[in-house]
């Protein structure tokens, strides 16, 4: 099985990406963040590879990150109905620390934006990994427990309504966590709402 590949970037197409090894030329399936990412043909490049192996079929999926092939993986292993593509579609829309965010808050709609994911299978991919994704959340693993909370409904009125009051001036529900998560640290415990929005806000206009 191939892990990893490192070589020489000889071609990049729409859905995949050619990179020579010592004289071999392998093809790797990436989602489209990969592929935009990647150097110019002639330099050097280093994926991180999933094989996938059929009767009639071997082929490799590439990414950038282990993080983002153990995404691929999740994905793929855990979720009824969603397979390889519909995986790197995913990928494709969604950077592994968005993707745990969305999953942490139960924010079906973002979940959704991947082209072939509609909304009962954004729902079985949040339900499906929201125990898994705090381990996966890459630069989001701060605030993922903060975005659970508020996801499962549980997290302390004050904060749920900060939260609510920096949403409904317009911000995401994700940005508004994060805000909200730093004013706190700020703020310490007991900070009441008022506090935290106000804190929040000053975040914001960073």
């Amino acid at each position: 099985m191939i892990g990893k590949l490192k070589g020489t970037l000889d071609e990049i197409d729409e859905d995949h990406c050619i990179v020579d090894v010592h004289g071999v030329g392998y093809v790797a399936y990436c989602p489209a963040r990969t592929l935009a990412a990647l150097p110019a043909p002639g330099e050097a490049v280093t994926l991180f590879i999933e094989t996938y192996v059929r009767e009639d079929m071997i082929r490799l999926y590439g990414f950038r990150t282990a993080l983002e092939r153990e995404w691929f993986r999740m994905l793929m292993n855990n979720v009824q109905g969603v397979g390889a593509k519909v995986a790197l579609a995913i990928l494709s829309t969604l950077a592994p620390a968005d993707l745990a965010n969305a999953i942490a808050l139960k924010d079906i709609a973002t979940v959704s934006r991947a082209p072939g994911v509609g909304k009962k299978v954004a729902e079985r991919i949040v339900t499906e990994l929201k125990n898994k994704a705090p381990a996966f959340a890459g630069t989001a693993s701060g605030t993922i427990g903060l975005k659970q909370e508020l996801g499962e409904g549980v997290a302390p009125a004050p904060v749920a309504d900060a939260v609510s009051a920096l949403t409904n001036l317009g911000y995401s529900r994700d940005i508004a966590a994060n805000a909200v998560a730093a004013a706190m640290k700020s703020a310490g415990d007991g900070a009441d709402s008022a506090r935290l929005i106000r804190l929040g806000l000053k975040e914001l206009a960073r």
